[in-house]
C-alpha cells in the first residue's frame, strides 16, 4: 500500500472513531484506537490530522483541558452509505418502537439516521410512500409509560465509563429516602426496562450488585478510584436469576390454566414460554395451557392482565395468591 493510500485510509478510520457531541474522545484515545487497527502513528501526527480534517469536516475540539477532546458537530449529517427503501422503513419502525422504550438521550444519538430515513421515504413520491406516515406504525403491547428523562451529559458519561471500565463518582436521588446521596460506583451493565433505564453497578467497598435509575443521577464524573472489575459477571445469567423479574420463588413453575380460544390462538403464534403446550378446546370451549414459567411478578402481572380470559389451576400457591388479589380488589371497588 502506498504512503498516500495509507494516509487516506488512516483519515477515514480516524473520522469513524470520532463520536458526535456530546460524546467525545481524547487525542491519546484516538491514537490508541488507530494503533489497534494497524496504523502506527505518533500522538503529534494524530493531532495534526485532526486539525487538518477540521478544516473540511465539522469537528469540535474541546481545548478547556488537556489532552484535547474531539467530537463531531451533533447536527452533522452523513449520507454514506446510501439508504435503500427496506433500510429506511426499518429505521422508521425502529424509531417508533424505541422512542417508547429508550430514554430521549439515547434516541438523540440516532436522530441523524432517523431523519435521513424519513427524508428518503418522503422523496419517494412515485412509489406512493411520500405519505409513509399513513402506512408505518409501531405500537406497544400494553400501556407504555413515557420514558424517564435523562440528562444527555449523564448518559454520555455513564455509557462511556461502562464501556471503558471506569469508576464513577455520582450524586443520586434515593427514592426510598427522598434525599440525594453520594456514591462511587463500578459500572457493570445497562438495562432498559419499560420506561426506565438502570445502571448495574457495585458500590465502592462492596461486592453486591445494585440498580441505579439513570434519571435519578443528578451529577456524575469519572472517579480517581481504581475500577473494580467483576470478571465472572454475565448480564444474561444475572437477568436469568430473576434480578428484574421480582421473583416470588426460587424455582420455575409449571403453569396450568384454562384459557379462551382467542388467547390460545395468540399463544400459538407468540408463546409465553419455550416449553408450552395447548390442548384442544373442551366442551365449554376452554383450552388447557401448560407452560414452564418463572415464579415472579412478571408472570403474575401477565395472568392478571388477561382478566376473565384465564383461570389458573396450578400451581396452588399462584392460584391462592391470585384469589387473594382478586378479593382485595373486589373489596376496594365495592367501597
Amino acid at each position: 500500500m502506498t504512503h498516500q493510500h495509507n494516509t487516506l485510509f488512516r483519515y477515514l478510520t480516524l473520522l469513524q472513531l470520532i463520536p458526535r457531541s456530546p460524546g467525545y474522545r481524547a487525542t491519546p484515545t484516538l491514537q490508541a484506537l488507530l494503533e489497534e487497527r494497524g496504523f502506527q502513528v505518533d500522538l503529534r501526527s494524530v493531532q495534526r490530522d485532526l486539525e487538518k480534517m477540521s478544516n473540511n469536516f465539522p469537528l469540535l475540539c474541546d481545548k478547556s483541558q488537556k489532552p484535547y477532546r474531539w467530537s463531531f458537530d451533533p447536527a452533522f449529517k452523513s449520507n454514506l452509505p446510501a439508504l435503500d427503501t427496506p433500510t429506511a422503513l426499518t429505521l422508521v419502525l425502529a424509531e417508533e418502537y424505541l422512542k417508547g422504550l429508550l430514554p430521549q438521550a439515547a434516541i438523540v444519538q440516532l436522530n441523524n439516521q432517523f431523519t435521513a430515513a424519513r427524508k428518503y421515504l418522503e422523496q419517494l413520491k412515485e412509489s406512493g410512500f411520500s405519505d409513509w406516515t399513513r402506512h408505518v406504525k409501531a405500537i406497544p403491547n400494553g400501556k407504555a409509560l413515557i420514558p424517564a428523562t435523562i440528562n444527555p451529559t449523564i448518559w454520555a458519561e455513564v455509557t462511556d465509563a461502562l464501556l471503558k471500565g471506569i469508576a464513577l463518582d455520582l450524586t443520586y436521588l434515593s427514592r426510598a429516602k427522598g434525599e440525594e446521596k453520594q456514591f462511587t460506583l463500578h459500572p457493570l451493565g445497562l438495562v432498559a426496562r419499560h420506561s426506565v433505564t438502570y445502571l448495574l453497578a457495585t458500590v465502592d467497598g462492596y461486592e453486591d450488585i445494585r440498580h441505579f435509575a439513570l434519571h435519578r443521577i443528578k451529577q456524575v464524573k469519572q472517579s480517581r478510584v481504581v475500577y473494580q472489575a467483576q470478571q465472572d459477571f454475565d448480564i444474561d445469567e444475572y437477568l436469568k436469576s430473576g434480578a428484574f423479574g421480582y421473583r416470588l420463588g426460587e424455582q420455575e413453575i409449571e403453569l396450568v390454566a384454562k384459557i379462551r380460544p382467542e388467547i390460545a390462538w395468540l399463544l400459538s403464534e407468540t408463546p409465553v414460554s419455550e416449553q408450552q403446550s395447548l390442548s384442544e378446546p373442551d366442551d365449554d370451549g376452554w383450552v388447557t395451557l401448560k407452560a414452564i414459567v418463572p415464579d415472579d411478578l412478571q408472570t403474575q402481572w401477565w395472568v392478571m392482565g388477561l382478566g376473565g380470559e384465564i383461570i389458573v389451576l396450578e400451581p396452588a400457591h399462584l392460584r391462592s395468591r391470585l384469589v387473594s388479589l382478586i378479593n382485595n380488589m373486589q373489596n376496594l371497588y365495592s367501597k
